[in-house]
């Protein structure tokens, strides 16, 4: 189901209106060329062109249509008049192996085999006599030969007044390089992606652009060792899996045009490299791909009118039958680790989307705070050091996954937002141990986890997104309690360096029946230090909180706290402390607008 979602999505790119989105024609790739060497119809070399624009800091590579290149795994393998310096002009490099037989022996014997058609072609001559003559001075000339020597780029030929075009785009090398790959003597078998027999590609074409994968690309689909073989086919790695050379080719074309550098198709999702795309050219689609960047904000609307306008039966709306596909890849040594796939309807995949946003709204900090956060920064926030790369593995695809399907999340993510709490209770890394962020995560996951247990629409809130005093739930209540007692301290104290969140946020969270005792004591003698008015504030949150002995919201405090409950004490504890803040903003506010109430 991928590689033909990929070969659709590369026959469509194909079939383009727009050139500048029209994927390479089989047998033909995009490839990045920093150094043009132009030469005359004699082979004599007239200058080296550098391709190269600023892209910020650094030179980014004009890239042009060349006959596809080789997949060179060892030994030495030359491409079809376009290649590094050593194939190119021979320069010397140390290499492992290889015998006698050089790469710059290779690059003319492969430009020597095309057949008489392209042969006589003006610029396959002049590329011969270029390397006949093999006078390279211009080269040596240029300013940037020491970078050439040092980095070994890849090279190709011009012919001057050809205006831009390349030997290897000229007509007749196109024809002949597109003739060669259609006429592989590779062995028939049934293409397990397009169906009928074809020829069966022996090794797929690299795929890059997977973060923390080999630079020069790595596999979905490849064999290495018996263990991986059957039937009998062994060393024959293209029959384990016959894909034809066409559906080859036009699987990795695709998927690399998806992981392109500048493609808007790609984000990353902790350690997992994902592309998301349609079954049809959309507008919604870039919207909906944009949920998943650094800014959900700007595109959140986007979504939510596509949906309600096809609820409501808009003229105009468009179909919400387009499918998407998400696909999630990782690196695992030489090859591509498929790390999710999913594929679903907008009708379906937009709501569930637009849920896991509600789920996670919660009251802000600050203004400064996105009202729908970046699944980025939400990683991070649950991550020791608030770095990415420590996120835990596997953990982004899981919760993706469950985004994407409307299922509850992953427990790992509890697990992982829970123990950050507990960690950084003695630190303001990444904004407390329960800042905003981590705050949202909490929210949602257990809300998934409470519809999960018992039922309800899908949006309903058993933690809703601001202080609600009428939960009962004990967890809740003493993680408000705990925020109360620790704004008593720091009112009777003020300036303190420690406050009882540095020293016993983690065991009043885990352990409240051994923690809470203490701290209603130290509450008693803090609230001592206070102004009358003050203290009887103090006095009245805390009874609401605990209840009356009439009717008691804490009848004890429990020994423990399970994970889940741990959760809601964090939640409890972030909403109290912002509603405490608000209310001491606005008292701050109408002290300031009117001086004369001071006293």
């Amino acid at each position: 189901m991928i590689l033909q979602a990929l070969v659709d999505y590369y026959d469509r790119r194909c079939a383009s209106a727009d050139p500048a989105r029209r994927l390479p024609a089989f047998g033909l790739e995009d490839k990045a060329i920093p150094f043009v060497i132009e030469i005359d119809a004699d082979g004599r070399v007239r200058q080296l062109r550098d391709t190269r624009q600023a892209d910020g800091k650094r030179l980014r590579a004009q890239t042009f249509l060349v006959p596809q290149g080789e997949k060179k795994t060892s030994g030495v393998k030359a491409n079809l008049l376009w290649d590094s310096a050593e194939y190119v002009i021979g320069m010397e490099r140390q290499r492992k192996g290889g015998g006698d037989f050089t790469p710059a022996q290779a690059f003319r014997q492969r430009i020597e085999a095309l057949p008489q058609s392209a042969l006589d072609d003006a610029g396959v001559r002049a590329v011969l006599g270029a390397l006949d003559r093999a006078d390279w001075t211009a080269l040596r000339a240029h300013t940037a030969w020491h970078e050439i020597e040092e980095t070994n780029p890849v090279l190709t030929f011009a012919l001057a007044g050809d205006q831009g075009d390349l030997v290897c785009q000229r007509p007749a090398v196109v024809r002949a390089a597109q003739a060669n790959t259609a006429a592989n003597d590779a062995p028939q078998h049934w293409c397990l992606v397009e169906g009928g027999r074809r020829p069966v590609a022996r090794l797929h074409a690299a795929i890059k652009g997977v973060r923390d994968a080999q630079t020069s690309g790595a596999n979905i689909v490849s064999f290495n060792a018996r263990a991986f073989e059957s039937y009998g086919k062994t060393e024959r790695q293209g029959e384990n899996a016959p894909v034809g050379e066409r559906a080859a080719f036009a699987y990795t074309t695709a998927l690399n045009a998806l992981l392109g550098r500048d493609s808007p198709n790609k984000v990353q999702i902790g350690d997992a490299t994902t592309v998301i795309w349609a079954d049809r050219d959309d507008r919604i689609e870039p919207e909906l791909i944009a949920l998943f960047g650094d800014d959900p904000d700007a595109h959140v609307d986007a979504v939510r009118q596509r949906l309600a306008g096809a609820t409501r039966g808009t003229p105009g709306a468009e179909d919400t039958a387009l499918r998407f596909f998400v696909l999630g890849l990782a690196p695992n040594a030489s090859r591509i680790a498929v790390r999710f796939w999913f594929h679903d309807t907008f009708q379906r995949l937009g709501p569930r989307i637009l849920q896991h946003f509600g789920d996670l709204r919660i009251v802000r900090h600050s203004e400064r705070d996105a009202a729908t956060p970046a699944m980025y920064w939400l990683l991070r926030s649950i991550a020791p050091q608030g770095k990415a790369e420590n996120v835990p593995p596997r953990l982004a695809g899981e919760w993706l996954r469950a985004i994407l399907e409307g299922a509850p999340y992953p427990p790992a993510l509890l697990n992982a937002a829970v123990n950050r709490c507990r960690a950084e209770q003695a630190t303001d890394a990444f904004g407390g141990n329960v800042p905003y962020l981590r705050a949202a995560v909490l929210k949602a996951c257990i809300n998934r986890e409470h519809r999960r247990r018992h039922g309800g629409p899908p949006d309903f809130q058993f933690i809703r997104e601001e202080l609600d005093v009428n939960q009962t739930d004990p967890a809740y209540r003493l993680g408000r309690l705990f925020a109360v007692l620790e704004r008593i301290q720091s009112a009777a104290q003020p300036g303190i360096n420690a406050t009882i969140r540095d020293r016993y946020y983690g065991a009043a969270s885990s352990t409240p029946g051994a923690v809470f005792p203490t701290l209603m004591r130290l509450k008693n003698a803090h609230l001592k230090k206070l102004s009358p008015g003050l203290e009887a504030f103090f006095e009245k949150l805390v009874g609401k909180i605990c209840g009356s002995l009439e009717q008691p919201a804490l009848i004890d405090f429990p020994r423990q706290l399970d994970l889940h409950a741990q959760g809601l004490f964090a939640l409890g504890y972030y909403h109290q402390r912002q509603s405490l803040y608000a209310t001491r903003t606005a008292a701050e506010s109408v002290t300031n607008d009117n001086p004369a109430q001071e006293n």
